[in-house]
């Protein structure tokens, strides 16, 4: 397995990333068990979940996920094969949003016990939080890193302007930096990525691990028309991509598909795997033959036409 270095933080991760908003939530405990296994008997290492994970499912109150993660880790002594990412900041609770240097300090304990580990690898900030001074959400990481408690930060959902006034105050003040960014970016949502984010990260060796990656199943092909949309709950997200644009993608998709004989999500996960900028797109999967079609497009290796071709379309 190839691994990719992020950003400057030391950690080397496989170019795929397994998206864990799905354990206890979709995916059962004893199935997200069976994922993540194979996942890394795949060759795989890079698990990416977030504290609030999944709230907004009747009955959660958020920290499913990393629980999960962290019950496996305790049943298969996996840890030290596998980087942990986790998030904090989205909201889960009265007082408990945000990245306050008191809520952070709060906020990484739970996670750290949910998921029964003693360093998490990679924290994320998981949006910005302007009634916060930059330099004090950095100051707070730089207690939890020298604490061991976090080996890297990551920013998540930044706009470019934010993004780099962060790295300049980590610069001026001597504090961690972020080394990555997690966005939104897929071949129909390329505009706020390639506008001024990928060049500030390619600038400043941020790792880019982006989210929806296949644009909530809409580039698995599986939504064609509007009788399609109701084939899940997901359905009405994907409505706004059922344009002449989104046919198009899916018309390229297809074609490189039938040419390397894969599938449409395999391929719309190795173009963003193929981009320079980005080290492991995030992907999620409740099924073990949905895994095996992510672990499969690791190994699809697109050409310059084939790259071309979901360019012009996209």
């Amino acid at each position: 397995m190839e691994m990719r270095a992020l950003g400057r933080s030391g950690l080397k991760v496989s170019p795929l990333c397994f998206g864990g908003n799905v354990f206890g939530w979709t995916a059962s405990e004893a199935d997200s068990f069976r994922l993540l296994d194979r996942f890394v008997e795949a060759g795989f290492n890079f698990i990416d979940t977030a504290d609030v994970y999944s709230r907004w499912a009747p009955g959660h109150q958020g920290g499913e996920s990393e629980t999960v993660i962290g019950n496996w880790l305790a049943r298969s002594g996996k840890r030290s094969r596998v980087v942990i990412a986790t998030k904090v900041g989205m909201e889960m609770g009265p007082d408990r949003k945000g990245l306050s240097a008191a809520y952070i300090r709060r906020a990484v304990e739970d996670s750290l016990r949910r998921l029964q580990t003693d360093v998490i690898d990679l924290y994320q900030s998981h949006k910005d939080d302007p009634d916060t001074p930059l330099e004090e959400t950095l100051g707070v990481y730089a207690e939890l890193i020298k604490a061991g408690k976090v080996r890297a930060i990551g920013a998540s959902n930044y706009e470019a302007p934010r993004l780099k006034a962060a790295l300049e105050a980590s610069a001026k003040h001597g504090l961690p930096r972020y080394e990555s960014l997690q966005p939104h970016y897929n071949l129909v949502e390329r505009a706020d990525y390639e506008a001024g984010l990928e060049a500030l990260c390619r600038e400043e060796g941020l790792g880019v691990i982006p989210y929806f990656s296949l644009a909530a199943g809409f580039l698995t092909g599986k939504y064609r028309s509007e009788a399609d949309l109701g084939q899940s709950p997901r359905g009405k997200g994907v409505a706004k991509y059922l344009d002449e644009r989104g046919l198009g993608v899916l018309a390229a998709l297809d074609q490189v598909a039938e040419h390397h004989k894969a599938k449409p999500a395999q391929v719309a996960l190795a173009w963003l795997m193929a981009r320079p900028s980005i080290t492991a797109p995030i992907a999620s999967a409740t099924r073990l033959e949905q895994l095996e079609d992510l672990i499969g497009a690791a190994e699809l290796r697109l050409s310059a036409e084939d790259i071309e071709r979901l360019n012009r379309a996209s």
